[in-house]
């Protein structure tokens, strides 16, 4: 069974396609990305507009591409798995008008997947996969949440944020020292010229005795400094205006207080969920999930309590093509991708709780 999937729900066009033949771990077969990065940059955010068109253009080459990959013809594909949400929902249409397409041109079934879900699964290409049960850390863009995952489509939300998420957080607070889009990979590169020492940022919730996470008051206490550093330096007479307020290496200092702050939230509400449900096993998702830092500092609590941690490989922590193929294909084998057949309809929910996956019919 050869699925082919199609990620569009933001900046990055990704199709990959994977066999889901038996009862394994689906294998990717051929995997191609293209990134919306540079294009945006010049506005300092996505542009979602911007974002569809590009994803219009690219989505097709990066198709025939993957199947040159795998020297399989098109019509070798049993089933089109697509980005269904959350997301953009112009990006989200352009994957689903495709995955339509496609499927009722091969006659084949069409399958929505849940993006959170393809991270959520994505470990389990790497070389090191994880086997259920295990605590999920979910660290992605807006998405915060510790889930307890007993198999595909079993999922025990165990806490979540309740304003900003750590990615918002890292981006934000990359805004305020003025680093370019994407914010959150910049930040955690300048911080390892600075000293996590210098400025000590609040751990919010760290002791609320929950799982759930709040970083809202950190990006506060980020402007806050800011802006007292600023006011700080002396402006001399040949520099009545200053282009930029703060020195590199303040800036450093303080994005490097920026990720130990997260870094620790992470870790300790991590090993939290891990004690709670007295599970062994911990697996990270998600872009967040690329930080070196927080590799580093999990991996060290994890090894100290006994507990084996799982990442997806580095070059599949931001949004791909293959976590929507894995997750497709995982679904279809777990039989969860059966739902009633309503027609090749551009079908896509750009706001989709994760918590509700079970409630939508998977297969238009």
């Amino acid at each position: 069974m050869l699925i082919l999937g199609i990620e569009s729900s933001c900046d990055e066009t990704g199709v990959a396609l994977v066999d889901a033949s038996g009862t394994g771990t689906p294998r990717l077969l051929g995997h191609a990305l293209h990134s919306q990065i540079e294009m945006h940059q010049a506005y300092g955010g996505v542009v979602p507009e911007l974002a569809s068109r590009d994803h219009i253009r690219r989505v097709l080459p990066l198709t025939d591409a993957v199947l040159a990959q795998a020297a399989l013809p098109l019509s070798a594909v049993d089933a089109v798995a697509y980005t269904r949400g959350p997301g953009l929902a112009g990006a989200l249409l352009v994957g689903s008008g495709v995955a339509c397409a496609l499927g009722f041109a091969l006659g084949k079934p069409v399958i929505g997947v849940h993006h959170l879900e393809g991270h959520l699964l994505s470990p389990f290409l790497s070389a090191d996969p994880p086997t259920f049960p295990f605590v999920a850390l979910l660290v992605s863009g807006g998405h915060s949440q510790l889930m307890r995952v007993d198999g595909v489509g079993r999922y025990d939300l165990l806490g979540e944020t309740i304003d900003d998420a750590a990615g918002e957080a890292f981006d934000k607070s990359a805004k305020l020292l003025g680093l370019p889009y994407p914010g959150g990979p910049a930040l955690a590169r300048l911080a390892q010229q600075g000293d996590p020492l210098v400025y000590r940022f609040p751990r919010p919730l760290l002791h609320s005795g929950d799982l759930d996470f709040s970083f809202a008051g950190l990006k506060t206490a980020v402007l806050t400094q800011v802006k007292r550093l600023a006011h700080a330096r002396p402006e001399g007479p040949a520099t009545p205006h200053l282009a930029d307020p703060l020195t590199a290496q303040q800036k450093a200092d303080v994005a490097a207080g920026v990720q130990a702050a997260i870094v620790e939230v992470l870790v300790k509400k991590s090993m939290a969920a891990v004690r709670r449900t007295g599970l062994r096993r911990l697996v990270v998702a998600g872009g967040v999930g690329a930080n070196a830092l927080l590799r580093e500092q999990l991996g060290a609590a994890c090894a100290q309590a006994g507990v084996r941690v799982h990442y997806p490989e580095l070059h599949l922590c931001t949004d791909n093509g293959a976590m929507i193929a894995l997750a497709g294909g995982m679904r279809a084998q777990a039989g969860l991708a059966r739902g009633e057949d309503h027609g090749y309809r551009f079908d896509v929910l750009p706001r989709w709780p994760l918590a509700d996956l079970a409630l939508v019919a998977d297969t238009v």
